[in-house]
């Protein structure tokens, strides 16, 4: 019964983040000791080069797709975007799966051309693909010429999971992160810390999270940056909190919010607002 239950969540859109995390390899991300291995498949989909692989010593292979734009030579520094998918765009589920399910890299070509796009397709949501990620962020950081004032990232669900503890780990990286239709569970004090933009997207009534737990983020890390001293237009400037109803879904054709997220990756005053920041 439990492997039907989770076969129909699976084809919703429904199941794609999880709380449970065992045998993670807790070890901060390192940059050392990793050597890229080119593509798998020499494969592309819509201008992506599919499961590239960069391995690393201590935290194995990491597995990834990735669009650089033709008109990239180095000779002048490019964005960086990084978009981790939901559970069912993990790497277990197929090389290249999450291209398929999910719109935001496509969709955030739209608002900047000269942008190298990755998204990884890790094993969990915990510490271990949080350190991978970091492990691939360092690795274009010191093998492209990346303009470090515009560092994005988003994080969809299981996917969020993942791209808060990146947060709460080195987020003097990111420019400004995306969280949607997730929880969080990073470190919120050092993300406060850096003072880094970032807008918590979810619909009220998300079947798999529920909103509760969004709003709970947004008050603490508000709090915090009140203690710091920041007025209210200050928060309001790097800290967006945005619950969308059921009719936000139900007017675009989808009834199930969780799978529902994908659609934030066209809204644009969403995506706008992302790709709208650059390190001061």
């Amino acid at each position: 019964m439990k492997k039907a239950i989770f076969g129909i969540l699976l084809s919703l859109g429904v199941l794609t983040g999880c709380t449970t995390n065992e045998n993670l390899d807790n070890s901060s991300s390192s940059n050392i000791g990793t050597s890229f291995i080119p593509s798998l498949t020499d494969e592309y989909y819509r201008g992506f080069s599919i499961d590239n692989v960069l391995y690393s010593d201590t935290l194995g292979d990491i597995h990834y797709n990735v669009m650089v734009p033709d008109s990239y030579d180095g000779s002048k520094p490019y964005a960086l975007y990084f978009s981790l998918p939901g559970y069912a765009g993990l790497y277990q589920f197929g090389a290249g799966i999450n291209l398929h399910q999910e719109n935001f890299v496509f969709e955030a070509q739209k608002y900047i051309s000269d942008m190298i796009i990755v998204t990884p397709q890790l094993s969990d949501w915990g510490d271990r693909s949080a350190n991978q990620t970091l492990e691939l962020v360092h690795y274009f950081l010191n093998n492209y010429n990346i303009d470090e004032e515009r560092i994005y990232a988003n994080g969809y669900s299981g996917g969020g999971e993942t791209m808060s503890r990146v947060l709460g780990k080195e987020p003097s990286l990111f420019t400004a992160y995306l969280h949607c239709s997730s929880t969080w569970d990073g470190d919120l004090e050092t993300l406060a810390g850096a003072r880094v933009p970032v807008y918590l997207v979810i619909g009220e009534n998300d079947e798999y999270y529920g909103s509760r737990s969004t709003i709970e983020t947004y008050d603490e890390l508000a709090s915090i940056y009140e203690k710091y001293g920041l007025s209210e237009e200050e928060i309001e400037n790097i800290l967006v909190l945005d619950v969308k109803d059921h009719s936000y879904f139900s007017s675009q054709g989808i009834e199930y919010e969780h799978g529902g997220g994908n659609l934030f990756a066209r809204d644009e005053s969403i995506m706008g607002w992302l790709f709208s920041k650059e390190r001061n």
